[in-house]
């Protein structure tokens, strides 16, 4: 569980790979803490367990071994396609310039049969991979992005014209958003599930931990997930000198660009730690924003920083690249697991970039 505090000190989640444990403890101004809590109890009927591993032998018989560079042949073109052609890509279409002209009704029914198919390939790849329940469609998104403030008292001293710290997005939608930090591990099964489910997630790349196979996140960006910044090598930023947290933010700016054609505009701050000179060093690197979290997932339960222990519209959910050697559960699990939570509670994961 992660217990966020803010201005000298941040939260002091579980130790990296490699790395110490949480923050040291400190005074300051917080936003609400957070608590445990039981995951949300099943829902549904089906055998999971079945179906998975009709889902992972499948997976297994396309992709060869875990580390094989294989998968970035047919499979990859044809699941990056099939990423692109489903609602983000559909979205575009609506309003895409230069397409025959169409009234109101007519591309609303289009878009509505375009959600429809789309939901029967969720279905499909919903059963095969053991989920209880068909994720859920999200809803267009807004043409114009909210604005996003600091949450109250989540401020640092002088945080005027600073990147925002938020862990919700103001929207009145049931969607919620998914990111996952650092990239130790490296599941090809996590790729193949979340383009076969179409299930829009954000990463937040450490490179002390991603530098060992770069082309994971390659394919992962094929199919169309934004990779944004979590520091080079995973320090608590506050107990730094400004000059040693700019070099580890913006030599990450650096190293994402590189490696991957596209500076980021998201910096998330190990253990969600920070205080001004994080702010003031993010954004002498580009940095646009400071999304948190609201809730923290993992295979078998889910942690929140709120007091009624459940999801509201716009919240972040963080989790990481684990694996069975640091979880009860693979990665698959712990997506069966958030995707059980919110879907049962009537959300849907959006694409954190269409609204910040």
């Amino acid at each position: 569980m992660c217990v966020l505090l803010v201005t000298a000190v941040g939260s002091g989640c579980a130790a990296e790979p490699g790395k110490p444990g949480g923050g040291a403890g400190a005074t300051g101004t917080t936003g609400a803490s957070a608590s445990a809590s039981a995951a949300a109890p099943a829902q549904g009927q089906g055998s999971p367990g079945r179906e998975d591993r009709k889902g992972e032998a499948a997976g297994r018989e396309r992709d060869g071994d875990a580390g094989s560079r294989e998968e970035g042949g047919r499979e990859k073109d044809r699941e990056g396609e099939r990423a692109d052609s489903g609602e983000d890509r559909g979205r575009k279409r609506a309003g895409e310039k230069g397409a025959p002209a169409a009234g109101p009704a007519e591309a609303l029914a289009a878009y509505a049969k375009r959600v429809k198919k789309i939901q029967a390939a969720r279905a499909a790849a919903a059963r095969r991979w053991g989920l209880r329940q068909t994720p859920l469609p999200a809803p267009l998104p807004p043409d114009e992005k909210p604005r996003i403030t600091t949450r109250k008292g989540f401020e640092v001293d002088r945080h005027k014209g600073l990147p925002p710290v938020f862990t919700t997005v103001p929207t009145k939608e049931k969607i919620v958003f998914l990111t996952i930090d650092d990239g130790a591990e490296k599941d090809p099964k996590l790729l193949r599930m979340m383009s076969e489910l179409q299930i829009p997630y954000s990463a937040f790349l450490s490179d002390y931990v991603v530098r060992d196979d770069y082309g994971y996140f390659e394919r992962m960006q094929d199919r169309g997930v934004r990779l944004h910044n979590h520091t080079l090598t995973h320090p608590y930023l506050p107990a730094l000198s400004y000059a040693k947290q700019k070099a580890e933010i913006c030599g990450q700016q650096a190293r994402i660009e590189k490696r991957f054609g596209k500076r980021p505009r998201l910096f998330r701050p190990p253990y969600g730690s920070y205080n001004r000179d994080t702010l003031r060093a993010a954004k002498s690197c580009g940095v646009k924003a400071v999304p948190l979290w609201a809730a923290e997932a993992f295979p078998d339960h889910m942690e929140w920083r709120e007091w009624d222990r459940d999801l509201h519209p716009g919240d972040i959910i963080l989790t990481h690249f684990r694996g069975k050697a640091e979880w009860k559960g693979s990665m698959p699990d712990m997506i069966r697991n958030v995707m059980k939570v919110v879907t049962s509670k009537g959300y849907a994961v959006a694409r954190l970039e269409d609204y910040v």
